[in-house]
């Protein structure tokens, strides 16, 4: 089904944040947007607010007439909705047009020119980057993100006439192949989820044909030196950038003060004395790449330099709670092991001179037992981590992996100990800290405002 075919627009559990932000973008284009959710919520009322159509009772009869033309209404559903609900089970049986939300951001590509940014590790920050210098310039965009921007408070922006769309495109399940992007970034393809691919060859694969899916006319933009071989079709541009080397890069880059700047280098048009608006280290390439896109979309010099110094960062990623003299409190999503290595760096970078302690929860029995040894090399360049028990997300426990995998592995030097998850607060009470960071993608995270407040009652604050 193409946009232009759609005028209605029906969703099976409507009250999720990625579920509502497409709903909104289709009411925002004039379509009917009705639904189905388990129960009332803020997004679900705002929705309501806003025009949409949304009831709580799972029964066929509630759905809108105008709902119910299978050659003009899209279903859209969310795999957490059960296959015998009722109102799902009517609409396959009357041959609708029945999608999850990987192929409903597809449908936007095809009818937008899509700005997609894949790659393991710096999509959500890079494409939150690049959504905000777009949005800020002339160009404007939509866009659909991987996590709640600062800037605007939400995972989403929506244009009433850009045609560009951003979108974070996510290689689980191989979603981002249901893409058909105008211009991609790829910022890494260091392997995971192997329990989806089996081996670093078939995840290198998927990368591969990725890039096969832009749409002639259009661009690559692949970080310099990963270890696949794009195999884009005729007609798209191909470009290579890193922090130091490729057609785009930085130069001239300083860090001091709790400032960073730096010179961007471009084929297209150099940009002097860029300012990152959120000071760390490893998002000098994330804006390499938002700028390389924003730029061969036509943002100018002086929207680049805006757009970066007025960029706030995301929800959970390198996500400053504290910042004084005393002490440092962060929280990274940072959950693979090149994406910690990264992280550590940076936070290294920045803070040469102070002891580091990191509180590590794993996340993932099969992530564990495949990369132990790489968490623990990346986790050793701090100077003391501490480890919760893994958190299990979707999987059974796996006989021999524990987070003991990763200490044994440390190297020599490092202070380390395994707690458990739910003595996180009395530790964090029992102990002083310099620089602290909460790392992992499980639900430890839930605790970071707990920590924060332990740490200000303190430290003064």
């Amino acid at each position: 089904m193409e946009l232009k075919d759609i005028k209605s627009v029906y969703f099976v559990g409507a009250g999720g944040i990625g579920m509502s932000a497409i709903a909104r973008y289709f009411l925002k284009k004039g379509m009917v947007v009705a639904g189905y959710d388990k129960t009332p919520s803020a997004l679900t009322e705002r929705l309501k607010d806003e025009g949409a159509l949304i009831h709580y009772e799972e029964n066929v009869d509630e759905i809108p007439q105008a709902c119910k033309n299978p050659q003009k209404t899209l279903v859209i559903y969310t795999p957490a909705v059960p296959a015998d609900h009722a109102e799902l089970v009517y609409f396959r049986e009357n041959n609708f047009e029945i999608q999850k939300r990987a192929q409903v951001l597809g449908t936007l590509t095809r009818a937008h020119k899509g700005l997609c940014f894949a790659g393991t590790h710096g999509k959500t920050t890079t494409s939150t980057m690049c959504a905000h210098i777009m949005h800020q310039s002339s160009m404007d965009c939509n866009a659909f993100l991987g996590g709640i921007s600062k800037n605007y408070g939400t995972n989403y922006i929506l244009s009433d006439e850009s045609d560009y769309v951003v979108i974070e495109a996510d290689e689980f399940d191989r979603s981002f192949h249901w893409l058909r992007p105008w211009m991609t970034v790829i910022t890494s393809t260091d392997p995971d989820h192997l329990d989806i691919y089996g081996t670093k060859e078939a995840y290198l694969e998927s990368f591969r044909h990725y890039t096969t899916l832009i749409k002639p006319g259009g661009a690559l933009i692949i970080h310099k030196g990963l270890e696949m071989k794009a195999n884009p079709q005729e007609g798209v541009r191909v470009y290579e950038y890193s922090r130091d080397e490729g057609d785009f890069h930085a130069s001239n880059v300083k860090i001091e003060n709790g400032e960073i700047t730096f010179d961007f280098i471009s084929p297209i048009e150099n940009v002097s004395n860029i300012r990152l608006g959120q000071p760390i280290p490893i998002n000098i390439e994330n804006g390499i790449a938002a700028m390389a896109m924003a730029q061969l979309n036509g943002c100018t010099a002086e929207e680049l330099r805006y757009g970066l110094q007025t960029y706030r960062g995301v929800d959970r990623r390198f996500d400053f709670k504290l910042k004084t003299d005393r002490i440092v409190f962060l929280s990274d999503y940072a959950h693979h092991p090149k994406e910690i290595y990264q992280s550590a760096r940076s936070i290294r970078e920045l803070y040469s001179d102070r002891k580091i302690t990191a509180i590590f929860q794993p996340h993932l029995y099969t992530r564990t037992r495949d990369f132990y040894r790489d968490f623990a090399d990346s986790l050793s360049q701090l100077d003391e981590v501490i480890l919760t028990e893994i958190y299990p997300a979707r999987e059974e426990p796996i006989e021999g992996v524990t987070s003991k995998l990763i200490y044994d592995n440390l190297r020599e030097g490092v202070e380390k100990q395994i707690i458990r998850k739910d003595d996180v607060l009395q530790f964090v009470s029992s102990r002083d800290f310099d620089v602290l960071v909460v790392l992992g993608a499980g639900d430890l995270d839930n605790q970071v405002p707990q920590i924060e407040k332990i740490l200000r009652q303190k430290y003064g604050l």
